[in-house]
């Protein structure tokens, strides 16, 4: 059983990391950012908490700072070309909205970890990462497109949270406080999600090679 929940960690921390990769290369390519920017704010604001302020423990202090240093490339991909993502708000007050999300992320995650975790990171992990599942939907709904987004990083990060949903389950040491609904419901509802987005970036990505090949109109092509 040992052998399996490190199995499932080191899972955990390749496939997030070869996500965080894809994301970073096309934000860069596609000169805009790959995660959603409030899914950013409590994303980086739980690695940074559990790399140097709270680390956890073994392999899992060292997987959390190579997240920190992913999640800093992709906030310059939000800083860079966030902008042109919300053409509604006056450019002069776009970097001050983010520091002011990312000023209120990283309390928000942490009197959450205190008030349910008493200072640990899963349920604020999962809770997060459920959310997140939902915000990168919504992301592909809002473009209409791919744009930022790809096959690739829908698969990675569903591989590497099932991985993490996995590696609780097989935890030879597990905390009795995470074998309760809320933690199953948790692993159950970032799977579903995870699936969903994966679906939907195939069926719109395919739907865009139709419309670049001179098919049918985008419209079409995803309702067909």
């Amino acid at each position: 059983m040992g052998v399996m929940h490190t199995a499932f960690l080191l899972g955990t921390g390749f496939f997030w990391s070869v996500a965080y990769a894809l994301l970073i290369r096309a934000g860069l390519r596609e000169r805009t950012f790959g995660m959603p920017v409030v899914a950013f704010a409590t994303n980086i604001s739980w690695e940074f908490m559990f790399a140097f302020v709270r680390p956890s423990s073994g392999v899992m202090q060292v997987i959390n700072i190579v997240w920190f240093c992913f999640d800093l490339a992709i906030g310059y991909t939000v800083v860079r070309f966030g902008r042109a993502e919300f053409p509604y708000l006056p450019d002069r007050l776009f970097l001050p909205a983010l520091a002011v999300l990312l000023a209120l992320a990283y309390p928000g995650m942490n009197y959450a970890s205190e008030q349910f975790d008493e200072g640990v990171g899963a349920i604020t992990a999962f809770g997060s990462n459920l959310a997140m599942s939902g915000m990168f939907l919504a992301m592909l709904a809002a473009r209409r497109g791919t744009r930022g987004q790809s096959v690739g990083i829908a698969v990675t990060k569903l591989l590497g949270t099932a991985c993490a949903s996995l590696s609780m389950l097989t935890d030879p040491d597990g905390d009795p406080r995470y074998d309760n609904a809320l933690m199953y419901y948790l692993y159950l509802g970032c799977l579903l999600l995870d699936l969903a987005y994966v679906y939907a970036v195939f069926a719109v990505r395919r739907a865009e090679r139709i419309v670049d090949a001179g098919g049918v109109p985008a419209q079409s092509a995803l309702q067909g």
